[in-house]
């Protein structure tokens, strides 16, 4: 359907030049033919121009792309024409070693050969997914001592065994903007020395830490915007007083060891978003100071308090992500009464079977003082069934602001049929926002709390 509507739009533009008098505009290609010879990016002649305005670029803005791109693509830019050929090597470079096609044995002395065969500075290192044996550890410290990484601004350390921190790290306490430490242990003699001015977003996964520690790693980076920790073994209670710091995402999850019950925002003034991702995992949530905080992400076992009350009281929240583990709609109007100003609400639920969501007669008071302000809404595993349709139905009908909403099916089968009867159990054609926009699809995410956080 894309490629038809572009066409026709080409199309319209070419008649709408001929009757004014004007030639029609040529089209223009994504990318060039790299079987299109030796000519360099820019080409000779004007057929050539329009048909690679890409390479027309500069060298330096070329070289910015082309680090955006994954390893093997980025690599491959060289193929295109000579224009390319040195860019790639000349780049700053963007090594994630996940996605190179290798086996594990071969994986070490390939790092080293890309590494040593670039040219460019190094900005981006991510280790291997797995390291099976201290010797691929050796390997991925081996590089990080190499000078083509000096000023490297983002590191990924996965799977790092369980092994300490490794000291060299901190030869880039000066440039790293992007740190994720995974299955690593960090005592506190190494902690102490934790200490990164530019560092903006710090990722603490499957790792062991101190409470005591892990406020002086966060202490120690003083420029830091995102901070995500989650299913590290140690600390149980987190204490934030940041001038910067603006989400903070928990997963608290853990086997056999403490994990994070609490907490506390002492004073964030830039704190905007905190998102909690695991259901059925208690965790206690203090707001004393924190002005902008306008998104947070929950389940059923958040329990959240603003100044002395419990959950109430706050009029900045207009964004909630919450997981369920039925679908409830009782639940949605007290965190509606307790967040008066919601806007944005994204919900998952595993079922909807338990719950009764009838409304109409148990709600008919309430609805004529509940100020719904809802915008937009996101229901991730509708199913259709009785109970789903109630909820939807309640503010098909009721949210006068409504502007979009998405339901997200548990089935691939979303044809016309589909559409029409759900369109007609749902009552579409009354309701209450004239202009609101409702969307059905099939896409299946494992939690999309994931990735509103980041």
């Amino acid at each position: 359907m894309e490629a038809g509507g572009a066409s026709t739009t080409t199309t319209r533009k070419r008649k709408a030049a001929a009757l004014e008098g004007h030639p029609a505009p040529a089209p223009v290609a994504a990318a060039t033919d790299p079987g299109m010879g030796e000519d360099d990016g820019g080409g000779s002649g004007e057929n050539r121009q329009d048909l690679d305005r890409l390479s027309s670029l500069p060298d330096a803005i070329l070289g910015e792309i082309i680090s955006l791109l994954p390893t093997k693509q980025g690599a491959r830019t060289r193929i295109l024409v000579s224009r390319w050929r040195h860019l790639w090597c000349s780049t700053p470079l963007n090594l994630d070693c996940r996605h190179l096609a290798c086996t594990w044995h071969e994986l070490p002395a390939l790092m080293h050969r890309i590494i040593n065969a670039h040219q460019g500075p190094g900005r981006r290192f991510c280790t291997p997914e797995l390291l099976y044996t201290i010797n691929d550890i050796d390997a991925v410290e081996a590089c990080l001592l190499s000078p083509a990484l000096a000023r490297l601004e983002e590191l990924k350390l996965n799977s790092w065994r369980r092994q300490p921190l490794p000291e060299l790290v901190f030869r880039f306490s000066d440039t790293l903007v992007v740190f994720r430490i995974e299955q690593c242990s960090l005592p506190d003699a190494t902690v102490h020395r934790f200490h990164f001015p530019r560092l903006q977003r710090l990722e603490l996964v499957h790792s062991s830490i101190t409470e005591c520690s892990l406020h002086s790693m966060i202490a120690g980076c003083p420029s830091l915007e995102f901070l995500l920790i989650s299913r590290c073994s140690g600390p149980r209670c987190l204490r934030i007083n940041s001038l910067v710091l603006r989400s903070v995402t928990v997963s608290n999850f853990t086997l056999g060891a403490p994990m994070l019950d609490e907490i506390v925002i002492e004073s964030a003034p830039c704190l905007e978003s905190l998102f909690h991702l695991d259901q059925d995992r208690d965790l206690r949530v203090s707001v004393i100071f924190a002005p902008k905080f306008e998104t947070l992400g929950c389940t059923n076992s958040t329990r959240l308090l603003f100044g002395s009350m419990d959950i109430q009281g706050s009029r900045t929240i207009k964004c909630l992500a919450q997981t369920m583990p039925t679908l409830s709609l009782d639940m949605v109007i007290g965190l509606m009464r307790s967040f008066p100003c919601l806007e944005k609400l994204y919900i998952q639920c595993n079922t909807s079977r338990k719950n009764n969501n009838v409304w109409r007669r148990k709600y008919r008071d309430l609805l004529r003082s509940l100020d719904i302000r809802l915008k937009i809404m996101v229901l991730k595993y509708y199913s259709g069934r009785k109970p789903d349709v109630d909820f939807v139905t309640f503010f098909v009908l009721n949210a006068r602001q409504l502007e979009s909403m998405t339901l997200m099916v548990q089935t691939d089968d979303i044809d016309e049929d589909f559409l029409a009867k759900q369109h007609h159990k749902l009552q579409l054609e009354k309701r209450a926002s004239h202009g609101a926009q409702f969307h059905f699809t099939a896409e299946r995410r494992h939690e999309f709390g994931y990735k509103l956080s980041f």
